[in-house]
């Protein structure tokens, strides 16, 4: 039985990514050194005998904001084809290296909505805050971002609704179904991919093992990161973080071999 997963990538280095500024809605593009760092990762952990083999990819799944979606093409996956921007969901079918999986780019994993403290570092947060009377700790978990998104109980919308709805979305539609197989057969597609951006993949890996992103997210992910998610003792209803994988023997073969 294959047991799926779902690789959460950061988008590659911007400026504001470099100097500690949140960005949410803002546009800005990745820096000469993001595009090779990211260049680099796709050559590093994509191939049939890397992490991420294409011929598994089920779906991909990719933020609005174009660094994302720049970050997506520089991966080499056959995404050649420049997205566009959406308000809504859009598929596109890409390239034959992922024999014609979908491209959703979707609202759901879009950054988080900083409102009032978009562009602005943690320190000028709480210095901000502080003249205001607020408590200097901010924590995004706990405190939210006025004129943006909150967490339940201090706002109707919810952050944490869409991630459910998205998680929901990625193991109805093609989870379920490859984890039902009682195969052997490692060809089949199940293992799906979400592009998006540093606060919102944190919250996202929070969801998929169904804590509460008011407990506070003590994780990390750098620019350009990638994390695995999957599930434990072939179970779905087994939510897991994959914190390390051994390397495929194939790798090791052909390196020995070179």
């Amino acid at each position: 039985m294959s047991i799926p997963r779902v690789f959460i990538i950061r988008h590659g280095e911007t400026e504001w990514s470099l100097n500690g500024r949140h960005t949410g809605t803002s546009e800005l593009p990745l820096t000469a050194n993001g595009e090779k760092r990211i260049r680099a990762t796709g050559k590093a952990l994509v191939g049939d005998d890397r992490l991420i083999v294409p011929s598994k990819i089920a779906h991909i799944y990719v933020s609005p904001r174009r660094r994302a979606q720049r970050t997506l093409e520089l991966l080499d996956l056959g995404c050649h084809e420049r997205l566009g921007e959406s308000d809504g969901n859009v598929e596109h079918g890409e390239g034959d290296l992922i024999a014609k999986v979908k491209v959703q780019i979707t609202e759901d994993i879009r950054e988080w909505d900083y409102g009032d403290y978009e562009g602005k570092t943690s320190p000028q947060i709480r210095e901000e805050r502080k003249a205001k009377g607020l408590r200097e700790d901010w924590d995004i978990w706990r405190d939210g971002c006025p004129g943006g998104e909150w967490v339940a109980p201090r706002s109707p919308t919810d952050v944490s609704e869409r991630l459910d709805r998205l998680i929901a979305d990625i193991r109805t539609r093609y989870h379920e179904k490859v984890m039902s197989k009682k195969s052997d057969d490692e060809t089949m597609k199940g293992d799906v991919l979400v592009v998006a951006h540093g606060h919102i993949l944190r919250a996202f890996a929070m969801r998929w093992i169904g804590r509460a992103l008011t407990e506070g997210v003590s994780l990390l992910l750098e620019a350009g990161g990638v994390g695995t998610l999957s599930y434990e003792h072939h179970r779905i209803k087994e939510p897991a973080i994959l914190l390390g994988g051994a390397f495929v023997v194939d790798l090791v073969d052909n390196i020995e071999k070179s």
